[in-house]
């Protein structure tokens, strides 16, 4: 800028030009200023969110055991061979050690330290190594299952540093982010890539509380539990899974967002585990001809395929045919999304839920309900509807079929011209899987016969008369 005056006027002109240069300074720097604060050096980003996140993320060695059942001796039942060289009497059973490693992050002062599931669950020893090199044996606190996540905790003198996390919703796609695990054994290692897409689904457990941030970040086997931070430092993410032919890095990484991981460490610590709520309906996808017919621009909400009577939406007036498109003023983008959040509410809390019904949008207001009504409406249709009643697996019959802790459930009643008593189905009888899913425990059989409402059901069995396994349906 240049000013030009003279003599006489010098001074007051001087004065004059210089606060119009400082004002115009202020006016441009402004702008440059809040730039400077609002972004990130990208030269020095990933320096810094390494050198404030790999204090706080931990190395964690578990030991476990695996029962192993011994293959029947071809000869064992043949009284000619047993007459001459006797009955062999190796044992049926034999437990062999495991030993297995990942990753976790301390989340409070307290010593508390979030991981995988997939990473503690079932560990009889759990070993955590801090960044410094000093080891602490870990107690577990608690674990969820349904997203592979778990807490555990360890009682340090020292004093712990701790992560922060950031909103996952908040996180877009194409934006820079870090991991920082212990791939392959490997200590403290970091990576960087960029959030490839959002609400990932059906990746690893189809009846689980899936909702990933997909990732082209490296990540391998023992990163499992790590954390995936933005370029602030703050914990977006949890990482958990990779898709690979070759069981290592190509570029397909999926993290649990830091909005469930948060929700279900604080449920852990406070409650030793996650007790989620439910509504009492069975949604799936819109088809895009459904959404045309519906005059919707996408084929975006939860269509209700039926209401469990009893349940609180039957009891709010929720039918169906009904298409959720809004929950608590959220738009809902499809069915898994939709259980996601109301998993995430409290149980008890009044909630409203959009529903699109014969071209018209009406609120209805409904109670989150508890599990333990799941569990009560469930046991009642599943009386309606297969005409049984089921219990947990016992011991001896566990060792008889070879099945796992908590692997299926067996038929308790047959009731008399039921549909399961038309088909042949008895008492002692164990069911395996309901349409392809897993059946773990009592539970587990109520939440799948919740989940498929009145669906055609496909029943895998054990025959406890002949030891034989074979599919069923129920029409």
């Amino acid at each position: 800028m240049a000013c030009i005056f003279d003599r006489g006027s010098y001074k007051s002109l001087s004065i004059l030009c210089v606060s119009v240069i400082l004002l115009m300074a202020s006016i441009l720097s402004a702008p440059a200023a809040e730039k400077t604060k609002n972004t990130v050096d990208l030269t020095t980003a990933i320096i810094q969110v390494a050198k404030k996140n790999i204090p706080a993320v931990v190395n964690i060695e578990v030991t476990g055991q695996q029962e192993v059942v011994v293959p029947s001796f071809p000869f064992e039942n043949d009284p000619f061979f047993n007459f001459f060289f006797g009955t062999p009497r190796a044992p049926r059973k034999y437990k062999r050690e495991l030993r297995g490693m990942g990753t976790g992050m301390i989340i409070d002062p307290q010593g508390h330290i979030l991981t995988n599931y997939h990473v503690v669950g079932g560990a009889t020893k759990i070993e955590v190594q801090l960044s410094n090199g000093n080891k602490y044996t870990a107690k577990l606190v608690g674990t969820d299952p349904k997203t592979d996540l778990a807490v555990i905790k360890i009682s340090a003198k020292e004093k712990l540093s701790y992560v922060t996390f950031g909103n996952s919703d908040r996180v877009e796609v194409g934006e820079w982010v870090v991991a920082i695990g212990h791939p392959r054994g490997l200590s403290q290692t970091v990576t960087q890539g960029i959030i490839s897409a959002k609400h990932r689904q059906g990746i690893t457990d189809p009846t689980g509380y899936e909702d990933f941030l997909q990732t082209d970040a490296a990540i391998n086997p023992g990163n499992s539990g790590g954390p995936l931070l933005n370029l602030q430092g703050e914990v977006i993410g949890v990482n958990t899974a990779i898709i690979s032919g070759s069981g290592g890095y190509e570029g397909i990484g999926f993290a649990i967002p830091s909005k469930i991981a948060t929700h279900v460490a604080e449920r852990i610590i406070a409650h030793g585990k996650v007790e989620r709520g439910w509504i009492g309906v069975t949604v799936r996808d819109l088809t895009p001809e459904q959404a045309k017919a519906l005059k919707l621009e996408a084929p975006k909400g939860a269509y209700i395929e039926d209401t469990i009577k009893g349940g609180p939406a039957d009891k709010a007036g929720i039918k169906k045919g009904d298409v959720i498109t809004h929950f608590q003023g959220k738009e809902v983008v499809n069915s898994t999304s939709f259980r996601n959040e109301v998993s995430l509410y409290p149980i008890g809390s009044n909630v409203t839920v959009t529903v699109l019904r014969e071209g018209k949008k009406i609120d209805v207001s409904l109670k989150i309900g508890n599990p333990q009504e799941m569990a009560k409406v469930s046991a009642l249709s599943t009386k309606e509807r297969l005409g049984i009643e089921v219990r947990k697996v016992r011991d001896k019959e566990a060792a008889r079929f070879g099945l796992e802790k908590e692997q299926g459930v067996a038929i308790a009643k047959v009731y008399a011209n039921s549909p399961a008593a038309r088909i042949g189905l008895e008492p002692g009888d164990i069911i395996l899987e309901i349409n392809g899913r897993a059946v773990e425990g009592v539970k587990g059989f109520n939440d799948l016969m919740a989940t498929f409402g009145q669906q055609q059901l496909t029943l895998l069995v054990i025959d406890f008369r002949t030891g034989s396994t074979g599919y069923v349906k129920i029409p």
